[in-house]
C-alpha cells in the first residue's frame, strides 16, 4: 500500500504519468482511481481509468502492450502519480512507440532533443539490427565486435588528446564518437545503454 496519501480529485481521478524507466522518455498521460492504483500496486502492471468507458482497463489487455511497473512517485501536492514502467510495445492506440509524437507548432514527428539522444541511439542501432540494410555501418560493427572494438579504442584516444588540446566542441564530437561506437559493441554481446544505466545506479549505494 503507498505510504502517501493521494490526493484523488472531485471525480476520485489521479493524473498518471508513464514514463520509460530505461529511457526518461514520457509515454502517455491517462488516469487512475483508487481501485485501478489499488491494482496497479498489487500486479506490478499498469492499470487505469477510462474516463470516456467510465471502467477500469489494464494497459494492454486488448494489445498485449502491457506496461511493468518498476517504480510509482507522487508528486509534491499529492495529486498527480509519474510511474516509471518497461513497455512491452507501442503505448499509444495509433502504434506509435509514445502518445506525444506530434510537435505542436507543425503536427509533425517532434526531433529528439538532447537528453532523448542515447534512447535514439539505441533504438537507431536495434532497427539497424533487426532490418539489417546494405551498407549499414551499424550492422558492420555489429558484426564485427573485434573491429567496433578497436574504434572504441581509437575514439577513446583521440577525446583524451581532444580534452589536452583542443576546443570543447572537439571534445563534445570526439566524445560522442566514443558512446556510439561503445554502444554498437556492447549491443553486439546483447547489452544496451539501459543495462549499463541499470549498472550505474547500482554503485550509487
Amino acid at each position: 500500500m503507498a505510504a502517501v496519501d493521494v490526493k484523488f480529485d472531485g471525480d476520485g481521478l489521479v493524473p498518471c504519468i508513464a514514463q520509460d524507466a530505461n529511457t526518461g522518455e514520457v509515454l502517455t498521460l491517462a488516469y487512475m482511481n483508487e481501485e485501478s492504483l489499488r491494482l496497479t500496486e498489487e500486479t506490478g502492471e499498469i492499470h487505469y481509468f477510462s474516463r470516456s468507458r467510465q471502467r477500469l482497463w489494464k494497459k494492454g489487455e486488448e494489445s498485449g502492450n502491457v506496461q511493468k511497473v518498476r517504480q510509482l512517485r507522487i508528486d509534491c501536492d499529492g495529486d498527480a502519480i509519474v510511474a516509471l514502467v518497461e513497455p512491452a510495445g507501442p503505448a499509444c492506440h495509433t502504434g506509435e512507440r509514445t502518445c506525444f509524437f506530434r510537435d505542436l507548432e507543425t503536427g509533425e514527428s517532434p526531433s529528439p532533443v538532447d537528453g532523448e539522444a542515447l534512447a535514439a541511439l539505441a533504438r537507431t542501432i536495434e532497427s539497424r539490427e533487426a532490418e539489417r540494410p546494405e551498407g549499414s555501418y551499424v550492422v558492420r560493427l555489429l558484426d564485427d565486435p573485434e573491429f567496433a572494438g578497436e574504434k572504441v579504442m581509437e575514439e577513446a584516444e583521440e577525446v583524451s588528446r581532444a580534452v589536452r588540446e583542443e576546443s570543447d566542441e572537439r571534445v563534445a564530437e570526439e566524445a560522442a564518437d566514443v558512446v556510439f561506437h561503445l554502444a554498437a559493441l556492447i549491443r553486439s554481446r546483447g547489452i544496451d545503454l539501459a543495462d549499463v544505466g541499470k549498472v550505474l545506479n547500482g554503485r550509487r549505494a
